[in-house]
Order: C-alpha cells, then sequence, then structure tokens
C-alpha cells in the first residue's frame, strides 16, 4: 500500500487553511483519506496563533464509526452508539476549560473498523502509522504544536504501533493515553522500556491508562477475555514494568485503584468488578477522554470526576 501523492497532501492541506481562516465558526471539520483506507477526521477549533496547539490523534474502537464515537443528541430511530462515547462533547467541554491551548482531535478509522485488524493485513503497519501522525501533524506548522496519543478499545493498537516503529518516542508526543485499550502491550517489544524513556526525558509527558478487570466479567453467562488477554492483565504488566524505573502509591478508592508516581503524570486507573459487569465504554463515557487529557496537570478533576457523572451533557450537538 502506498501513500497518497504530495498534490493530494497540498489540497488537503489548503482545505485546512480554508477551515482555519473562518472566524464565524467556533469549530469546523475536514475529512480525507491518508492512506486510502484511513478516514482521518480532524475537528479544529477557532484557531488562536498566539496560542500553542494540541494535537490528539483518538484511534477509534473496534466496530464503531468517527459519527458515534463523535456523538449526538440523540433523536427518536438513531443508534444507541451515538450516546456511548461523546468524544465531540467531552472535547467542547475541555476547550472550555484548558484556554491557553489550541485543542484540535483528529479522528482515525479505518475500512476494517478494527485497528488490530488492520496492522495484520499491513506488513509494514507501524511505517504507515508513522506516516499518518507525521503527515497530520505537518498540517499545523506551529513551533509550539505537541501531540496526544488517544485510544478507546481496539484503537490502543495503533499507539502500540506507532511505538513499534520507533527507538525513542519523540519528543513532540506529549501525552499518551489508553482507555482501556492496552490488550496489545508486551514487554518483549519495549514497549514499558520506551515508555519509561519517554516518561523520564521531560517533566510534561504524561501516561494515562484505564482499565476495569475484564479477567472475570461476564457475556451471557460467559466469560469473553481470556486470563492474560485483557486490559486488567495487560495493565498490571505495564506497571510492573514500569516499577523497575519509578515508585508508585497505591490508592484504593470507592471501586477505583489509583495508580500514580511522577507527581500524577503516570496514573494508571483500574476498576473493581464485584458484579462481573462489562465496563469497556463506560470509562469514555463517564469523563474519561476528559481525565485522560487534564490529568496530571492543576486542571485534573475540576468540574469533573472521572467514572462520575457525565459533564459535558450541555455540549452535545
Amino acid at each position: 500500500m502506498k501513500l497518497k501523492n504530495l498534490k493530494s497532501i497540498i489540497v488537503i492541506c489548503l482545505s485546512i487553511i480554508i477551515y482555519l481562516s473562518c472566524e464565524k465558526q467556533s469549530e469546523s471539520t475536514v475529512c480525507f483519506y491518508y492512506p486510502d483506507n484511513v478516514k482521518i477526521t480532524i475537528d479544529v477549533p477557532k484557531m488562536n496563533n498566539n496560542l500553542s496547539t494540541l494535537l490528539i490523534f483518538y484511534a477509534l474502537p473496534n466496530g464503531n464509526s468517527t459519527e458515534w464515537t463523535i456523538g449526538k443528541k440523540l433523536a427518536e430511530g438513531d443508534d444507541w452508539h451515538y450516546d456511548i462515547q461523546h468524544i465531540g462533547a467531552q472535547t467542547r467541554f475541555l476547550r472550555k476549560q484548558i484556554k491557553n491551548r489550541n485543542i484540535v482531535v483528529a479522528y482515525l478509522e479505518n475500512d476494517l473498523k478494527s485497528w488490530p485488524a488492520w496492522r495484520r493485513k499491513y506488513p509494514n503497519n507501524s511505517e504507515l502509522i508513522h506516516s499518518i501522525v507525521d503527515s497530520v501533524a505537518s498540517y499545523f506548522p506551529n513551533e509550539d504544536l505537541k501531540i496526544a496519543l488517544n485510544s478507546h478499545s481496539g484503537g490502543g493498537s495503533f499507539i502500540f504501533g506507532y511505538l513499534n516503529d520507533t527507538d525513542t518516542i519523540p519528543e513532540i508526543v506529549e501525552r499518551i493515553s489508553f482507555i482501556d485499550s492496552n490488550y496489545g502491550y508486551e514487554d518483549s517489544l519495549r514497549h514499558g522500556e520506551k515508555l519509561a524513556d519517554w516518561l523520564l526525558e521531560s517533566d510534561k509527558h504524561f501516561l494515562t491508562v484505564y482499565a476495569y478487570n475484564d479477567s472475570i466479567a461476564l457475556y451471557k453467562g460467559k466469560s469473553f477475555v481470556s486470563a492474560t488477554g485483557g486490559t486488567w492483565y495487560r495493565s498490571k504488566m505495564m506497571i510492573s514494568n514500569l516499577e523497575q524505573s519509578f515508585d508508585f502509591s497505591v490508592v484504593d478508592l470507592d471501586s477505583l485503584i489509583w495508580y500514580n508516581t511522577l507527581d500524577g503524570r503516570v496514573q494508571f486507573i483500574l476498576k473493581h468488578n464485584p458484579d462481573q459487569g462489562i465496563y469497556h465504554t463506560e470509562q469514555v463515557e463517564r469523563n474519561g477522554f476528559i481525565h485522560s487529557i487534564l490529568s496530571g496537570t492543576p486542571l485534573e478533576e475540576k468540574g469533573y470526576r472521572y467514572f462520575g457523572k457525565r459533564v459535558y451533557e450541555d455540549f452535545i450537538e
């Protein structure tokens, strides 16, 4: 599979410039394909050129469309998937809270509706993923541009594909977040080592990982995740690896276990599951995306609580 040619990139750049120059809209959307089976939808606010920009890549969960992921007010007959993530509304909440940055979100969807399946299809998937990130970032020529790699469910595979293509995580990457999405974590691929080195490189690098005890969860009375294949087990693996470099504090509060280190720049939030329920999407819906961007900052849990009541209802459009 080859990447699109320079002419296509220029066309996209011009499209974005047109949207960025539109001062009458609070936000605009640009959608294109790069490569030809990866749909990239960029939600751009009214840009302030005097502010730095945080570009958030949100790799979609398995089986979901970009429209479902962004979310909207439900009307009669609408699919219920429109009401379970609301990344669009959570982004608007973030823009209200974060006053010193432009917040841009790039939604990443592929034709297979699965990043693990897409990666299996292409042997050079890591190279392609890195090219996607670099190409989209190049559309925002800002010296103060920073990147956040964010994901839910199978979207975590996109992030691991990115990590597999580099020995050193680039400095431009400010945040990495796995919202119940770290199924693909492997010590043998040096994922933990790369993350530790990156975290030590700067006190402005943040890692957030959510998981629930899916190893005991039941669907129609049956287990659906193996004892070692789910995010609960993989998160414990990640913590064990990072403990070689950092000392974690552990707080077991309500239904959540908080593992923190580096003054909150690194957070693993693991949910107990005594009722053997499924809490996969709730970790996004209940302010999970918001917290994945604000964790470890002075704005953490200001005006919201992770896994609390949805605080973004007024921002749903």
